[in-house]
């Protein structure tokens, strides 16, 4: 580098600049906002000479004072000039650190920066769709692994199987061949995702197979949709119970669980309850949650939030479509977020039992913001409580009957469980 700095780069340092005295819009959602910070319209820094006199300071009106930026500047400056190997300075990945190095500052998890490629993939996730292969990825001994093909996917199509290692990726259009040996998941989720009618080409092991030894697969990468409501009628015991997993509360999670409720409905008097399942999930949108929740509360609080603005009650304001239905809930340590408000106001408001295992704990909300370099920021803005008042982060919410699964059955147990107390 030579000491100037491109037009993008100036843009996005004017951006970092911005940043340090942006004061947050409060947001009633644990995601449930995207905006974007805008930059003026102005001539780009042309260097970092010129950008230590031009911004010398920043003034913070939240704490009425000045910030020095200067040593920020020095700092890059002598970077640029001394560093061993200046073909690994990326002014991108500069910034993106310096904006990272502010947030986790605050020493708070779940306030953090995300770079262009990640606000994408969290997008994604919370859209409840992606072009790809279908793979839920994890790994085995050390080893990156398909836990498991989602159903209708390519990968399914193509053969993969629960427990095969994957230990290759091969994308000839991106001229990428590469062993998976050191990969962490969101590089192993950047190389096989892709776009759709693309082909990737994974080297697989089946040390389950007759004779294992790697044999290749090529996939044609699809439209995924990761559903967040899927319903299943269990008769068990002489009852028949609905059976609700609601993995996540994301864009589609609405219009997938009124599909779920109408299905339930029709069932008539036939149904003896609701097992609302929400192990493993992870959360999303608060107000998918009060929503949900508002399906068996027909009126007063849901939850209590608490931020710079005061504090603010939730209530119910769903249909109520199941109100009359007995109803037990399904937790466990991957449970967090907005399935822990509506697991918590279902316990105090409708005195839900919950079972299987204590909660992750996460009693925080953040607003998210999309940032003006395709990256995107969280921020916590409030505390939410429970009806009753509890704040559970850190702690989680204990369950009224603990029941864990055993890995080397084909039943589930918490599910055998649930049933019996319905």
């Amino acid at each position: 580098m030579n000491g100037h700095l491109n037009k993008t780069s100036q843009t996005i340092i004017a951006l970092l600049i911005l940043v340090l005295g942006i004061v947050t819009e409060h947001s009633v959602g644990v995601f449930d906002q995207v905006s974007a910070f805008v930059t003026p319209d102005k001539q780009a820094v042309p260097s970092v000479k010129d950008a230590i006199n031009a911004y010398p300071t920043v003034t913070l009106d939240s704490q009425a004072k000045k910030v020095d930026l200067a040593t920020m500047w020095e700092v890059w400056n002598l970077l640029e000039k001394s560093y061993l190997e200046p073909d690994k300075i990326e002014t991108e990945k500069m910034i993106d650190g310096a904006i990272a190095g502010m947030t986790s500052s605050l020493g708070d998890p779940y306030t953090m920066y995300l770079p262009p490629e990640d606000n994408k993939r969290s997008g994604e996730e919370l859209a409840g769709s992606f072009y790809g292969v279908g793979i839920e990825l994890g790994y085995l001994d050390g080893v990156l692994t398909a836990v498991t093909p989602l159903i209708g996917s390519p990968a399914e199509a193509a053969g993969v199987l629960p427990g095969d290692y994957i230990i290759r990726v091969k994308d000839e259009a991106k001229n990428f061949d590469e062993d998976t040996t050191g990969w962490g998941l969101n590089e192993a989720v950047s190389h096989i995702r892709g776009k759709k009618g693309t082909k990737v080409t994974l080297t697989l092991f089946r040390k389950t197979a007759e004779k294992p030894e790697p044999f290749e697969v090529t996939i044609v990468r699809d439209e995924i949709i990761v559903k967040s409501v899927e319903l299943k009628f269990i008769e068990q015991g002489g009852k028949k119970v609905a059976h609700i997993r609601l993995s996540r509360f994301g864009e589609r999670t609405i219009d997938e669980w009124d599909e779920a409720v109408q299905a339930i409905l029709k069932e008539g008097a036939s149904v003896d309850g609701v097992l609302l399942d929400m192990r493993n999930n992870p959360g999303g949108f608060f107000d998918d949650a009060i929503y949900i929740a508002s399906e068996f509360i027909t009126d007063g609080s849901v939850v209590l939030q608490k931020g710079q603005l005061g504090e603010q009650t939730f209530d119910a304001k769903g249909k109520g479509r199941l109100k009359n239905m007995p109803v037990e809930v399904l937790v466990n340590k991957g449970s967090a977020s907005a399935s822990e408000i509506v697991a918590g106001a279902l316990r105090d408001r409708m005195d839900a039992k919950l079972i299987g295992e204590q909660t992750f704990g996460k009693g925080t909300v953040q607003t998210r913001q999309a940032l003006s370099n395709g990256g995107g920021i969280h921020v916590t803005i409030a505390r939410w409580m429970l009806p009753k008042g509890e704040w559970i982060h850190d702690t989680g919410i204990p369950v009224n009957i603990e029941v864990k699964n055993n890995p080397e059955t084909e039943q589930d147990e918490v599910i055998d469980r649930s049933i019996q107390e319905i």
